[in-house]
């Protein structure tokens, strides 16, 4: 039992941490963390992701698709492209979810390069719309941005790194190991085409264009016909719900202690490495006018330690769970350096739009 308890801690340690800041800043602050529907909302909508690609993966379809994809030339561009497009059009979450188990399913080489930088591509996709990511939806709502602006904003962001990890992809050699056509079983087309219609609903659920009643039928047809599909990750779930309250806790430990904002974007991007950029957005949208310097800082944030976004979780919990074990640690270390290194490329972006050029006068 003793040492069951050791092996959980040491697999869930994102979850183990994450209710121990949780219940620590509970005590000092003397409340429970507040809890609603539209906080607990994105995390509802992870679980119906999860379980819709838990479905396509048991109907094979994944694995079909994953080696159509392999076999083709210049794979390595074309996911890093996939990645920025879709994060981009359907929310970075989606791309990460939807991407990363259908490239971990590859009989590629130089599997883990390549996951990091289309793992770091939808984050640079993501920022270039106002529904990309939560913190971007802030902003854009806060300050009632104009949508034509708010793209301009970020384009030398979003496009600068993309072209930054689209060259970077010339160095990794994604070829393909050839597979025995009788290794991958036929597919469960009955199965594979209701999935990819839950997918459809639950992207849409997502851009909020879908009732979320729709997205709860995927829950509803899993528990009834196809149980192996509910077997996801709830222990990255429950670290979501476990940080939905500890931002709470955050921001009222921190809101009061601050007076004046000044250098803007390098207080969200160093806020973000500590308490993620979502509650950075959150807590510094009130003290400061400059909302292209804290949309970029809070963007640029989101790259560097695995907390500094939750997109960040998820891409590790996802090389855990599709991945393998021997590569997971090599794989966090060139993560973070990539990350760190995204966020050096970012703030030197920033520093030459805002500070040479004045390409945005606040």
């Amino acid at each position: 039992m003793r040492q069951q308890l050791v092996d959980f801690i040491v697999r869930e340690w994102l979850l183990v941490g994450a209710l121990a800041a949780l219940v620590i800043t509970s005590f000092y602050l003397q409340h429970i963390p507040h809890y609603d529907w539209p906080k607990l909302r994105p995390v509802f909508l992870l679980w119906v992701l999860f379980v819709v690609i838990k479905g396509l993966e048991n109907s094979r379809m994944l694995g079909h698709i994953a080696q159509r994809m392999e076999s083709g030339t210049y794979l390595a561009p074309r996911m890093v492209t996939l990645s920025f497009v879709l994060s981009m059009f359907l929310t970075i979450d989606v791309s990460l979810v939807t991407l990363l188990p259908l490239l971990l399913g590859m009989r590629i080489s130089h599997k883990v390069p390549l996951a990091i930088l289309v793992a770091l591509a939808a984050h640079a996709g993501a920022a270039l719309m106002p529904f990309g990511t939560p913190q971007n939806l802030f902003i854009y709502s806060w300050y009632d941005v104009d949508p034509l602006e708010f793209v301009r904003v970020m384009t030398p962001f979003a496009f600068g790194l993309f072209f930054l990890y689209l060259g970077a992809t010339f160095w990794v050699r994604a070829e393909s190991t050839p597979v025995e056509s009788d290794e991958l079983k036929p597919m469960q087309k009955r199965y594979a085409a209701v999935y990819f219609l839950f997918f459809l609903l639950g992207v849409g659920a997502v851009l909020g264009v879908v009732p979320l009643f729709f997205a709860a039928l995927v829950l509803f047809f899993a528990y009834v016909a196809d149980q192996r599909s509910l077997r996801v990750d709830y222990a990255l779930l429950f670290t979501f719900v476990a940080f939905v309250g500890l931002t709470d806790n955050i921001r009222a430990i921190i809101d009061g202690s601050i007076a004046q904002i000044s250098h803007t974007y390098y207080l969200a991007a160093g806020m973000s490495q500590f308490i993620s950029n979502v509650p950075t957005a959150l807590i510094l949208e009130r003290f400061t006018d400059h909302w292209r310097s804290l949309l970029w800082g809070t963007n640029a944030g989101g790259y560097g330690t695995l907390i500094a976004a939750l997109a960040n979780l998820i891409t590790y919990k996802l090389f855990a769970t599709y991945g393998e074990t021997k590569e997971l640690r090599r794989f966090t270390y060139w993560f973070l350096a990539g990350g760190f290194l995204s966020l050096l490329a970012a703030t030197g972006l920033h520093y030459l739009f805002f500070d040479f050029i004045h390409y945005y006068p606040e």
